[in-house]
């Protein structure tokens, strides 16, 4: 089905949005999952873990604000040899990921997103590495892959940015209809308060047109 021009010119300033603020959004929910999830972390490594792999993740916070790609993934790297299954190490991947495309390494954030899904043992550590991992193939426009990693059973807390992210694959890949449904459903499972809805209504109300015969 074709559209006409008004419609046109909606789906082509979403897309415009995503290319100016939609690495600004990845970032932004990579500091606060690691925030929210640094704390839950601290208390679960009380539990198991010596005060050494919490005393090197402490160390990533200023690497982060420099972009010191280097060090952070060295330490990064550390944590994953040294304590596989304690939190920080998830967390630590989860830091350098961030960074990584921050700095546009785009393979090297997904290899650290990859750690966390296939090692973490976390449900919502791999979550958040499964909907950032999605973000880096949908920036690299391999679109099956992003839609791969966005199967399978996810944490009801991370269902709306599940459907988020699939919404904006779908959208890149010109399936409007489906990508108005996933917007949809994942503004029915985020809570009123939850960062990014309004980004989503904004999604929604971009791709939310009829198309013309």
């Amino acid at each position: 089905m074709a559209f006409n021009l008004e419609e046109q010119e909606q789906i082509a300033n979403l897309r415009d949005s995503w290319k100016k603020y939609g690495n600004a959004v990845i970032t932004l929910l990579f500091i606060v999952a690691l925030g929210v999830l640094g704390y839950k972390g601290w208390n679960f490594y009380n539990l198991r873990q010596s005060d050494q792999a919490a005393a090197l993740y402490d160390q990533l916070s200023p690497l982060l604000v420099v972009r010191d790609g280097a060090r952070t993934s060295r330490i990064a790297e550390d944590l994953r040899e040294k304590y596989a299954r304690s939190a920080y190490a998830a967390l630590g991947s989860l830091a350098q990921a961030r960074l990584a495309f921050d700095l546009n390494d785009l393979n090297g954030a997904k290899s650290s997103l990859q750690w966390v899904i296939d090692r973490s043992g976390n449900p919502d550590y791999q979550a958040i590495a499964r909907i950032q991992l999605a973000g880096v193939q949908l920036d690299q426009k391999d679109y099956a892959a992003a839609l791969a990693a966005l199967e399978g059973k996810i944490p009801d807390a991370f269902q709306g940015a599940m459907l988020d992210r699939r919404g904006d694959v779908l959208l890149a890949q010109n399936k409007l209809s489906e990508a108005r449904e996933a917007y949809r459903q994942a503004l029915e499972k985020m809570q009123e308060n939850e960062p990014g809805k309004a980004l989503i209504q904004h999604k929604l109300d971009a791709v939310g047109v009829t198309p013309a015969a």
